[in-house]
């Protein structure tokens, strides 16, 4: 039985892939830097996890060593994990083998919508009855797990540009969502981001198809790739009409057309715009493989916001807590238009950046897209051990730029204060959304328990 160790198994994704190796057979053990439900989970699954990384949980007779872009050269984990005769590879390596195990492998790409709709297309897997094996990078409300094992032969995973970690997935079928400027730490511009989209879509498997927008679909004219464009309101093979917000609760209805065909109408229990468009996407990945419109249909129409994706946490003080995964100023500005949709008084907004250079680079349009919000409320930018506080940039000064705008702003260096606020100002039929990739969402958790 091979031995695989997971350096940073706390992860998301490598928590993921480290249940599905279990499963699989081989023996795995793991490390992180701190306990936490997810290692919880996979203590209770059979996985041998350390609270703490040291030289000494690496041991001779391990075969694999994974670790993630997290994780410094100088992990003595790492470090130890070099000087054995171990293979040391990065998660997304080890993703990229499990993934071509798999007759029809499946990614979804893109800077923004990844996990919704990974997750959409996903619940019309399993409305299809494929059986399919999923490692996404949120947490699916009907299997409160961010990975499935199943026996069929898909598997679906959620590609991310970062550090070209993509590189290493060759799915047979592709979803682009959009291609933006984001990961300013590693890319250089927009130009190194697109080509290295383009050398993603190069290594796809031949026969299957690529989903995404008209803009994007030009990127890759040059590749020998079936490709079928997706668009709310510009001509597009995969498009919609007639859309009609839900009567009786949130989200909406509309017409599926596909390449000129209208299929009928599909139903989406989930606010925004944009989740209309990631719902097209997975729409799309399906009948371009040829499943049927009534799975389509049937997974659309069960599907559930994943976790931390406009995920309604409870109430506060009479207003609605609500949290997101948005970081990136076109995420913000979708998520508070999808505020839109809810009936409220005043819009608070606690958010905390991530990463220095995410925020230096998109400075202004984080203040243009936070200042949709009635109240801005805003924490120390997140980082943990990805970058240093150069002093550039900071959300003192992100909160002095915002107030410029006219809006009301307030910073906070502690979640404690942040709190304090809102417990001061929160009123009946209000809403409170968290937003951000680090830790706000442990202020809509803590909030939503005391009700």
């Amino acid at each position: 039985m091979k031995k695989i160790h997971f350096i940073g198994i706390g992860g998301i994704s490598m928590s993921a892939i480290a249940l599905i190796m279990n499963s699989k057979g081989y023996h795995v053990s793991g490390s992180d830097c701190n306990p936490s439900k997810i290692t919880e989970h996979l203590i209770e699954a059979g996985v041998h996890v350390t609270i703490g990384q040291k030289a000494e949980n690496i041991t001779p007779d391990m075969d694999i060593i994974v670790y993630t872009a997290a994780v410094h050269e100088n992990n003595p984990e790492l470090i130890a994990a070099r000087a054995t005769q171990a293979r040391v590879i990065t998660r997304a390596m080890m993703l990229g083998e499990l993934l071509d195990e798999f007759p029809v492998p499946v990614g979804v790409a893109g800077t923004h919508g990844k996990t919704s709709t990974s997750s959409m297309l996903a619940y019309i897997y399993l409305a299809a009855n494929l059986d399919p094996t999923i490692a996404i990078g949120g947490i699916l409300q009907n299997l409160n797990a961010n990975y499935r094992i199943g026996r069929g032969k898909h598997m679906l995973i959620e590609a991310c540009e970062y550090t070209d970690s993509f590189l290493h997935f060759h799915p047979l079928y592709n979803i682009i969502t959009n291609i933006e400027e984001d990961h300013l730490d590693y890319f250089r511009d927009l130009a190194h981001i697109q080509d290295s989209f383009h050398r993603y879509v190069a290594g796809m498997k031949q026969g299957g198809a690529l989903i995404t927008s008209p803009q994007c679909a030009k990127l890759f004219e040059d590749l020998p790739v079936r490709i079928l464009t997706v668009s709310l309101d510009a001509p597009a093979d995969i498009t919609c009409q007639n859309v009609t917000p839900l009567p009786d609760t949130l989200g909406s209805s509309f017409d599926l057309i596909y390449q000129g065909a209208n299929l009928g109408r599909l139903v989406l229990h989930v606010p925004g715009r944009h989740l209309i468009y990631d719902a097209l996407c997975a729409a799309g990945a399906a009948l371009a493989e040829g499943l049927p419109f009534s799975a389509v249909y049937e997974g659309l129409k069960s599907y559930q916001s994943t976790q931390q994706r406009f995920e309604y946490k409870g109430m506060f003080q009479g207003a609605k807590v609500i949290d997101d995964y948005a970081h990136h100023p076109s995420e913000i500005k979708a998520t508070l238009l999808t505020a839109q949709e809810v009936p409220h008084q005043e819009l608070y907004v606690v958010f905390q950046p991530h990463t220095y250079s995410r925020t230096i680079a998109f400075f202004d349009d984080f203040v243009q897209a936070l200042s949709l919000a009635d109240h801005v409320i805003l924490a120390d930018i997140y980082s943990a051990s990805r970058e240093v506080d150069t002093g550039e940039v900071s959300s003192a000064m992100l909160a002095e730029a915002i107030a410029k705008n006219g809006t009301d702003v307030h910073y906070f260096p502690s979640f404690d204060e942040i709190e304090k606020f809102l417990q001061k100002n929160i009123s009946t039929n209000d809403l409170l959304i968290t937003m951000g990739a680090g830790k706000a969402v442990n202020i809509a958790n803590h909030l939503a328990s005391q009700q």
